[in-house]
């Protein structure tokens, strides 16, 4: 019987611990920028140029780190989790950066009694200012690119080289940031701040270059067959050695790095769609982008960089004895491994799979095959979502699944889905805690 969460891995950070650590930062950064203020303390231009430098300029360490792949992360808090800090980050940093810009110009402005075009001309000449603002105009035009109707009309690859001179931007400000009067002459305070960005950079480097490099050289992965799963979907069954190394867990992704002239430059993260067995791994994609629809022309023996394992929803995070699989679409590659995998305590096992039409349905044979050996109960949802029978609503679950309430849910499936099954299952009475998923969108 299952009567408590299994233990993290050793190293894993929760996502508790990481916000404080975050939210301890910003009070510390904060304080620099009040220690030296004027008494009485009055909120003014120069105030919050300060307090808005200084924060923006921690948030960017968190982004940075948010996103370096860091195992202890990774496992503990999860990647799509936060991805969505990062996404929610992203805007407030642009925010402060500006309200830094306006507002220190506007102190200065008022400090030498000028008007507002030779205060900018005086601030632009200040040491790392130039570089400074060419960093504020790539954050506005990465926020720009990044915003929802943005993404929308552009390539995941377009996007993310975009996205990639956030770095640049982060290396044009951080002369400014040294030589700010918040930090210049506090020679500890610059050493420990330099030590932050360059822990970022560091774990950057180590976690999404070394690492995937060491990974290639070690597992030599190579593509060893194409298997056709459905209309617009394909199998890719990658061989490579000493997979046990990775101690991948069911539930959780790699990035997959194809090296062939037209997919090298870009890793799309794909979830494994069966335990790793027999020296090979297998993922499952469907043509969704230019990017997908290429890896569905790859011919056996190109080399793959897998990064990973990455990815929180496994049975680490499972609490109760009976559990809920809900999948979507291609949603069902995390959740056919866990159907196979996840270990018999005494409770009941169902998968709720949802697709459009029966043509949609992937692995059919090997998903009731897994069914009558374990036993579990598998539920097609097969047919236009008008239906109400396919509804993914409170009434329907408790139909299908009566003691929903009492179990652990694993969901993987496309945004409108998810969001109409997290409601049903809470509308259930299912916890909150106890629903496990992870999105993986630009």
């Amino acid at each position: 019987m299952v009567g408590e969460a299994r233990p993290l891995p050793h190293a894993a950070v929760t996502a508790g611990t990481a916000l404080v650590l975050a939210a301890s930062g910003a009070v510390a950064v904060s304080a620099l920028a009040v220690v030296d203020a004027p008494r009485p303390l009055m909120v003014n231009a120069a105030l919050l140029a300060h307090l808005a430098g200084l924060l923006a300029g921690w948030a960017v360490t968190v982004m940075l780190v948010l996103m370096a792949r860091i195992p202890a992360l990774e496992s503990g808090v999860g990647a799509d989790r936060m991805a969505r800090w990062h996404g929610k980050l992203g805007p407030l940093v642009l925010v402060l950066v500006l309200v830094h810009g306006v507002a220190a110009t506007l102190a200065w402005a008022q400090a030498q009694a000028l008007g507002l075009p030779a205060a900018t001309s005086q601030v632009l000449d200040m040491p790392g200012l130039v570089a400074a603002t060419a960093s504020t105009a790539l954050f506005v035009a990465i926020g720009i690119t990044s915003a929802r109707a943005a993404r929308r009309r552009m390539r995941y690859e377009t996007w993310h080289a975009i996205h990639l001179t956030t770095y640049l931007a982060i290396a044009l400000s951080f002369v400014h940031e040294l030589a700010g009067p918040d930090l210049a002459g506090r020679p500890v305070v610059q050493v420990l701040w330099s030590l932050v960005y360059a822990f970022a950079f560091a774990a950057l480097i180590r976690f999404r270059v070394i690492s995937p490099l060491l990974q290639a050289a070690r597992h030599r992965l190579r593509v060893e067959r194409l298997v056709r799963e459905g209309p617009d979907t394909v199998s890719v069954v990658v061989r490579g050695a000493h997979l046990e190394e990775l101690e991948a867990e069911p539930g959780q992704f790699f990035r997959w790095r194809f090296l062939t002239p037209a997919t090298w430059t870009a890793a799309h993260p794909f979830s494994l769609s069966a335990p790793v067995r027999d020296g090979r791994l297998r993922l499952t994609v469907r043509a969704v982008g230019d990017g997908t629809r290429l890896v569905q022309q790859l011919r056996p023996g190109v080399s793959v960089i897998a990064e990973g394992p990455y990815g929180a929803m496994t049975e680490r995070r499972r609490t109760r004895t009976g559990v809920l699989l809900i999948a979507g679409g291609v949603g069902i590659t995390p959740m056919r491994t866990l159907f196979e995998s996840l270990r018999f305590t005494g409770g009941p096992l169902t998968l709720i799979y949802r697709v459009p039409h029966e043509d949609h349905l992937l692995f059919r044979r090997e998903l009731e095959e897994i069914a009558a050996w374990r036993p579990a109960h598998l539920v097609y949802l097969v047919g236009a979502s008008s239906d109400p029978v396919n509804a993914m609503t409170a009434a329907n679950l408790r139909r299908i699944v009566p003691d929903v309430a009492v179990r652990d849910v694993y969901m993987c499936a496309g945004p409108a889905l998810s969001r109409a099954a997290r409601e049903a299952l809470l509308d259930a009475g299912v916890p909150r805690r106890r629903i496990h998923q992870e999105e993986f969108a630009f």
